[in-house]
């Protein structure tokens, strides 16, 4: 890591939802002008990975954009332009289609990289300034299915219920679908000192990942089938009376139902569904039932499936079932994957959302919101698309978008088709920091301030609310999105209401979101400032008592850690305040009282198994499962920008078992092409034995011919929406090695 003698800024890394601590310090001689030194905070305690050392890269002028870009019509090529002329031509597109189609024929499509203050500036943009409900966001596609579990279980999504230190002081991990060590390899100590304090870690997952490699039991089921898995280690315990009876009886509901839907799965069915034989079904009871602390956390592998919601859900049930949750140490998480997914879907640019995580079809929300934003609550639009729908409806029914901070011609599902609906768009504009393939097809490109040149909060995947802080002024022509969306509003007739200040706009957000289920009105800057952020919810009410400090209990005889009150639920709100003495302590571990639902019960919900929704067959016999590298991240539209990065992984591949490279004849580094119904990709194979003989993996980080989102499905579960990423069935091609990409 760079030394330097110059007086860090403290803020954090732009990229995963750790939103690990790092400092900023002028640097005059590194492109980019900043340098990246160690910070101490308390998620990462100083480490990052190579993306967060290698961050400030894509703030040279070689790589992002400097200035607005506008298609001509004398060559249909984006040249540069003024920002005078770029808000025009945007102001002016996205008013005729309004003016000849309707309101809902302009979307609106954000990002869980963009900060509270953006998203929550977006949503009000296009509901207020716009007029229509055709808003969503990229995060639909990643964390959509925990959440819609986590409401109908808990009554309240918030990624983790309990700070990530406590991890390392629970019995047993049961880690669902993730590979944290490339995901988040800053969070990897948590599970390392978790083995160390003698806990146990099972990993889910269809490949030996490096996280499977750290596991005391790795289970690789087939794709497509972690529902039946949770459910069959569910029916275990209940057949060997490992449920917790009294707490099932005092805080939750609906056991009967959600019981008998798991005595419909017994072992022997799951191992014939799944793959996982029945001795490590039983294994794996015996890990997570042993101790009196345990916890399951949920990442994409099993959310990401046209039955997301049930998987999750059904992992829920089984802690549940065995009283590991709303007590210290225990319970149901979601890894939270994008930098500002978790504060990205609480404040407004989802299709069905207002500030604070409030139900658009709640009156009481509208009033409340509407009353903060000085408008009739009736001229609020309803819900509107989910992602993939919002996308696929391009060219039709929505006839011009605006978009910030995403990439959907490589990240969505049926990569191809979505890259033909945006093509068909009357009218397309983009905000962005660098010139991604998506806004390579736009009418009008904008170039927005980064995370060095800004100051704004986010939300990391504990619930803790952070601040980034500005480091270095942004290159002369570029803007804030805040900017963007101030200058647009004027231009289309709402002069006030869009300020351009950050804190300003979080100070709106706050009383927006006051009363809420995500109650940010007792977060202030000065508050975060001061503290190691704040977690939600945290209302300004004054503290009518000082809390006692709660004493977590440890099971390896360290001394006790205070849980800083945190057990408080989203409720009244009084005034504000800033006094350290009175102001409320925020919440870091949630539901030790009482879970967020009406009767203060969590709910047991009842599923069972069913097939993906493509199941391979004789014209395409294999799986196709897709995911993350360490050294990119997300469509890859920055990092892919950065040597260090590039030259660790240089481009596609995919992955496959020796047993199907022989049926095929392809060796190591010999071209493939994957085949879908939806389209096919071509990149070198990588021979291993650490994937599953039924199954091939390729990251999705990549255009271009190795895009592997050129084959994924976008069958939709029926409650989030979300896309079925993780399966879908495919054939494979030898191909000449030069067609390989990458």
């Amino acid at each position: 890591m760079h030394k330097t003698t110059a007086s860090p800024t403290p803020t954090h890394c732009p990229y995963c939802a750790l939103q690990c601590g790092m400092g900023l310090a002028r640097d005059p001689g590194r492109d980019g002008g900043l340098a990246v030194v160690e910070r101490e905070f308390p998620v990462n305690r100083g480490a990052l990975c190579g993306k967060g050392r290698t961050a400030t890269e894509v703030l040279s002028s070689r790589v992002r954009l400097t200035e607005p870009l506008i298609r001509t019509h004398a060559t249909g090529r984006l040249e540069p332009a003024t920002w005078e002329e770029a808000l025009d031509r945007i102001a002016a597109g996205l008013a005729r289609t309004r003016a000849e189609h309707g309101p809902d024929a302009v979307g609106v499509f954000g990002g869980g990289g963009l900060t509270n203050e953006k998203a929550y500036g977006l949503g009000k943009f296009a509901r207020v300034v716009l007029g229509t409900s055709q808003i969503d966001y990229n995060g639909r596609f990643c964390m959509s299915s925990a959440a819609a579990a986590h409401q109908r279980a808990f009554g309240l999504d918030r990624g983790l219920p309990f700070p990530l230190e406590d991890i390392p002081r629970t019995g047993c991990v049961i880690l669902v679908g993730s590979n944290l060590a490339e995901t988040m390899p800053p969070a990897l100590r948590y599970l390392t000192e978790l083995r160390e304090n003698g806990g146990k870690l099972i990993v889910v997952d269809p490949r030996r990942t490096r996280t499977a490699e750290q596991a005391d039991l790795h289970l690789a089921p087939r794709p497509g089938t972690d529902l039946a898995l949770a459910l069959g280690l569910l029916h275990v315990v209940v057949a060997q009376g490992l449920t917790d009876e009294e707490f099932i009886r005092e805080r939750t509901s609906g056991w009967e139902e959600a019981r008998a839907g798991a005595m419909a799965h017994w072992p022997e069915l799951v191992e014939r569904i799944t793959g996982v034989s029945v001795p490590e079904l039983r294994e794996a009871v015996r890990l997570f039932c042993a101790p009196e602390h345990a916890m399951v956390l949920t990442a994409r592998g099993p959310e990401q499936q046209a039955k997301g919601t049930d998987t999750v859900g059904a992992w829920i049930n089984l802690v549940l079932a065995t009283g590991r949750a709303g007590r210290p140490l225990s319970g149901y998480g979601c890894l939270t994957g994008q930098g500002n997914g978790q504060g990205g879907r609480e404040h407004g640019q989802k299709a069905d959302q207002l500030p604070g995580y409030r139900k658009l079809t709640d009156p009481a929300a509208r009033a409340h919101v509407a009353e903060v934003w000085g408008v009739d609550p009736d001229a609020l639009p309803g819900p509107g698309r989910s992602a993939y729908e919002l996308l696929d409806a391009l060219g039709g029914d929505v006839k011009s978008l605006l978009l910030m901070g995403s990439n959907p011609v490589v990240s969505a599902p049926r990569a191809a088709h979505i890259e033909g609906r945006l093509r068909s768009l009357d009218f397309l504009a983009v905000a962005d920091v660098v010139l991604s393939e998506t806004a390579e097809l736009a009418d009008v490109v904008l170039p927005v301030t980064q995370w060095a040149e800004e100051t704004g909060t986010t939300t990391n995947l504990e619930g803790r609310v952070l601040l980034r802080r500005r480091a270095i002024t942004p290159p002369e022509g570029v803007r804030t999105d805040l900017f963007v969306l101030h200058e647009l509003a004027a231009r289309l007739g709402v002069e006030k209401g869009f300020p351009t200040d950050p804190e300003e706009v979080f100070d709106e957000l706050r009383r927006a979101s006051a009363g809420g289920p995500a109650d940010y009105s007792g977060i202030t800057y000065e508050r975060l400032a001061a503290e190691d952020g704040v977690f939600w919810p945290c209302p300004a009410t004054e503290l009518t008592e000082p809390s006692e400090p709660l004493e977590l209990p440890d099971v390896r005889g360290k001394l006790p850690v205070s849980a800083d009150a945190g057990t408080a639920r989203p409720g009244a709100v009084g005034p504000d305040t800033a006094h350290p003495d009175t102001a409320h302590p925020g919440t870091p571990r949630l539901f030790l009282d009482r879970f967020a639902t009406e009767d203060g019960r969590a709910r047991f919900v009842p599923v069972a198994h069913r097939a993906a929704a493509e199941e391979p067959d004789a014209e395409y016999p294999v799986l196709l499962t897709t995911g993350r590298v360490v050294a990119q991240y997300q469509s890859g539209a920055q990092t892919r920008r950065v040597a260090e990065l590039n030259a660790a992984v240089p481009g596609p591949f995919v992955e496959l078992h020796p047993q199907l490279a022989a049926r095929i004849g392809v060796a190591d580094g010999e071209a493939v092409r994957v085949v879908s119904r939806r389209g096919e990709a071509t990149a070198p194979a990588r021979v291993t034995r650490t994937i599953r003989p039924d199954t091939v993996f390729m990251p999705f980080h990549w255009p271009g011919e190795g895009r592997a989102n050129s084959l994924t499905n976008p069958a939709l579960d029926p409650v989030s929406r979300m896309p079925e990423f993780k399966v879908c069935a495919v054939r494979l091609e030898r191909t000449p090695p030069e067609t390989a990409a990458g």
